[in-house]
C-alpha cells in the first residue's frame, strides 16, 4: 500500500512528537476535523471515565492511549459519524490484511493490533508504515459515513 507521513496536523496544533496519539490522529485525518478538537475531547473522556480494577483513574492526556472499548468514545465514533465494521472473530483467524485489495475504497480507520490507521481509498495515512508489508491483521474498521470537515 501506499503510504503518506501523515501526522493529522499534530504539529500545527502545537504538539512535539507523536506518541500513544493514533487514535487521535486517525479520527482526524478521516473526519477532518482539527487534530486540537479531537484530541481534546479524547482526553476529556479519558479524564472522567469511571475508574475500574483495570484502568484506575486517567488523566486528562489522550497521549498515553485511549480505550476505545468504554461507551464514551464510542458514543463520540457515532456522532462523528463513524460506523463499526468487525472483520475478525473469535477462532476465525485473520481473514483481511491492511492491503490496497482486502479493504474497501471510502474513508476507514483500521484496527490493527494495538494501532488504529487511517486508510483512503486504499492508501496509509499515518506517521509510519503500518502495514508490514501487506502482512498485518485488521480486525475490524470505523467506516466514515458523513463528510469531511477540511
Amino acid at each position: 500500500m501506499t503510504v503518506v507521513i501523515d501526522d493529522g496536523g499534530r504539529a500545527k496544533a502545537g504538539f512535539k512528537s507523536a506518541r500513544g496519539d493514533c487514535v487521535a490522529r486517525a479520527i482526524a485525518i478521516v473526519t477532518g476535523r482539527p487534530y486540537r478538537e479531537v484530541y481534546d475531547r479524547l482526553a476529556e473522556g479519558n479524564a472522567t471515565q469511571r475508574a475500574s480494577k483495570r484502568t484506575g483513574r486517567r488523566s486528562r492526556t489522550a497521549s498515553e492511549g485511549i480505550n476505545v472499548k468504554r461507551k464514551w468514545c464510542q458514543d463520540y465514533l457515532r456522532e462523528l459519524g463513524l460506523v463499526w465494521v468487525p472483520i475478525m472473530g473469535i477462532g476465525t483467524g485473520c481473514t483481511v490484511h491492511l492491503a490496497r485489495v482486502e479493504l474497501p475504497n471510502g474513508r476507514l480507520i483500521a484496527s490493527v493490533s494495538k494501532h488504529w490507521t487511517a486508510v483512503i481509498d486504499g492508501v496509509i495515512f499515518d506517521v509510519y508504515d503500518p502495514s508490514r508489508g501487506g502482512t498485518r491483521c485488521v480486525y475490524g474498521y470505523y467506516r466514515f459515513e458523513g463528510v469531511p470537515s477540511r
